[in-house]
């Protein structure tokens, strides 16, 4: 279901959207009210839902379209602008599976955009069926999310602690750090970086809503400062986030070197420096993505000594970076996203060596 207020963007997004042969656009409103509505009358895997609409805006209709289908897997539709940002992550929190950042009228036939866009429904409609499929009565043995991974490697722990850990995400992303930043609670005895594709627009109010979690404090990083134990370091919007310095002297450093894998920020600079700055004592985590950002750093990574966990297929909305680096047999584990961060504080616990 495609829910805005403008006519043009509707049918823009339904031609996008119905060239696929394996979707289909079933309904077009243009308020919230009737999409509350449509929900009434049928079933929908995926809802696009504009943020400002007359009637009844996106963020008032999101908790009553959840309500009305608890299953309903709802990407919101934001301007790249400040506010837009803070509304859709907003939205996030409040049950929406995913954002688009809105192209202008005169962008909406961005490639770019439409990859963003097809990637995301295609992935939620999966896990959607995913929950439907495994849905099971009161009382009855609950299947557990993701077990069934793709055969991959899976390697031993490195047995020195890691003083740094450091995360790639994509598509789908936002939700994955929400649920990875709440598990790894308060107290973290090691920085964390995030490099995190998105828009320089998104990224501060991405920081901030991670520190309202009531975990760990999470920033933009800023060049040159200290990275220190116990806070969370977020790549800026259009600039790769670097670790440098030696192991107890971390700092930052923010570049703005050519796009790699056609991202900046991309994870493979920020894990390739960590590696470097730490002597290969890093815990990569890599989560939900699209493309294959984040192997060839993780590679290093593992090279030098360190470790790395991914995301499932069957929890992620898109497995393009965390499979890339299963499927290359750099994991240590390919976990279901509620399980990566008990795995994260057991390895910064239990390893065998170091400080």
């Amino acid at each position: 279901m495609l829910c805005d207020d403008s006519a043009v963007i509707r049918g823009a997004i339904a031609r996008m959207l119905n060239a696929d042969p394996t979707i289909h656009v079933a309904a077009r409103v243009a308020n919230g009210r009737a999409a509350l509505e449509a929900v009434g009358r049928e079933h929908f895997d995926v809802a696009v839902l504009d943020i400002e609409m007359p009637e009844m805006d996106g963020l008032t209709a999101l908790p009553l379209l959840l309500r009305a289908d608890p299953r309903l897997r709802v990407i919101m539709a934001s301007t790249l602008t400040t506010r837009g940002a803070d509304i859709a992550l907003r939205a996030l929190r409040l049950g929406a599976a995913d954002y688009v950042p809105k192209p202008s009228v005169a962008a909406i036939a961005d490639d770019s955009f439409r990859r963003e866009l097809l990637a995301k429904v295609k992935g939620l409609a999966r896990l959607r069926r995913h929950a439907v499929a495994t849905a099971t009565p009161p009382g009855a043995p609950r299947p557990v999310m993701g077990t069934a991974a793709a055969p991959t490697t899976v390697r031993p722990a490195a047995r020195e602690r890691p003083l740094l850990v450091a995360v790639g995400s994509s598509t789908g992303g936002p939700q994955a750090l929400f649920t990875l930043v709440q598990g790894l609670g308060t107290g973290l005895k090691v920085p964390v970086v995030i490099t995190q594709h998105m828009p320089a627009a998104f990224t501060p109010i991405l920081a901030d809503h991670l520190t309202r979690l009531g975990a760990t404090p999470c920033a933009e990083a800023r060049d040159g400062e200290p990275i220190e134990a116990g806070r969370i370091y977020l790549a800026p919007g259009d600039r790769h986030l670097l670790v440098e310095g030696r192991p107890g002297a971390l700092r930052a450093r923010l570049s703005d070197a050519a796009p790699e894998n056609f991202c900046r920020p991309s994870v493979d600079p920020m894990l390739r420096s960590a590696t470097l700055a730490c002597s290969g004592r890093v815990l990569v985590v890599m989560l939900t993505g699209m493309g294959h950002d984040g192997r060839e750093g993780t590679r290093a990574v593992i090279e030098a000594g360190g470790t790395a966990l991914a995301q499932d297929e069957a929890s992620s909305v898109v497995w393009g970076m965390p499979g890339a680096v299963a499927q290359a047999g750099l994991c240590h584990r390919v976990l279901p996203l509620p399980a990566i961060a008990p795995r994260v504080l057991d390895l910064l616990r239990d390893a065998g060596k170091g400080p």
